[in-house]
């Protein structure tokens, strides 16, 4: 299952810091964690002591295209071998665990892993259990805590919702990332001319129609008017159409045309109706 957004034409980023949950009940929760992964970039997964069969369907359900990340995931016994190959890691929690480690958000987080990973540092960030998170000899493996700026009357995060906000804090740190798409423009700029004419339309017609009252304040309200029209930007379409809505509106509807019947013009040898026409 894949969404909407999904493009497999188009080349797909892969690497960032290793992201490792420990002991996830879910399996919803990890597809939707592989989900976020795949959205911003990441692909490397360590699953610790998961809850058995935990990769079923509702776990690449969730994925919801992911699956590569899910069929690629590797498991550990022990955070200790999950996190043995790593440089640098940060561990998450909502709390302050009183460890004197440096905390940080997950803006300063996402721009120190990716600086690390581009002096060829392996990295990685870990996610604690749904229910209670990480327990404090597993933050104690940490070189650092990441936190985010919630309410601090409700500071629990889903587990995937944690996972989302660090890979997208990660993927647009030093804002190198760009937006899949821009505003594309159909139509050039009208010309100024062309606007003008408009202009000079409209305010003939509200003259007419009694606008520009009293007379003392024509030139400032004919100013205003022109740059209501001029902070749109108007395109050449745009002109087009206001131009038409407004004739319509001072002439009145389009007078329908009828359709004429035309008859075949008669012939020497055209045979009579029955009623004696031809």
């Amino acid at each position: 299952m894949s969404g909407a957004g999904t493009d497999h034409t188009r080349e797909s980023i892969t690497g960032g810091p290793a992201i490792i949950l420990v002991e996830p009940q879910l399996g919803e929760n990890i597809g939707m964690s592989a989900r976020a992964m795949a959205n911003f970039g990441l692909s490397e997964l360590r699953l610790v002591n998961p809850r058995e069969n935990w990769l079923n369907q509702k776990t690449e359900a969730t994925a919801a295209g992911a699956v590569s990340i899910l069929q690629n995931a590797q498991i550990f016994p022990t955070v200790e071998a999950a996190i043995a190959d790593l440089n640098f890691l940060y561990a998450t929690t909502a709390r302050e665990r009183g460890q004197g480690k440096e905390v940080v958000g997950p803006d300063h987080a996402g721009a120190n892993l990716k600086a690390r990973i581009a002096q060829g540092q392996k990295v990685g960030v870990l996610f604690g259990r749904e229910r209670t998170g990480l327990e404090n000899p597993e933050i104690t493996l940490a070189d650092a805590i990441v936190t985010f700026p919630v309410n601090p009357a409700y500071a629990s995060l889903n587990l995937s919702q944690a996972v989302l906000l660090m890979s997208y804090s990660f993927m647009t740190a030093g804002g190198a990332a760009t937006l899949p798409f821009e505003r594309k423009t159909r139509w050039p700029p009208a010309e100024r001319g062309t606007v003008l004419s408009f202009f000079d339309y409209l305010e003939s017609q509200l003259e007419e129609r009694g606008f520009f009252r009293p007379p003392q304040k024509r030139e400032l309200m004919s100013r205003n008017l022109r740059n209501i029209f001029h902070r749109i930007e108007m395109s050449e379409q745009d002109l087009r159409t206001l131009r038409g809505m407004f004739v319509r509106l001072v002439e009145g509807p389009r007078q329908p045309q009828t359709k004429k019947r035309i008859r075949p013009p008669k012939s020497a040898n055209s045979v009579p109706d029955q009623d004696g026409s031809s």
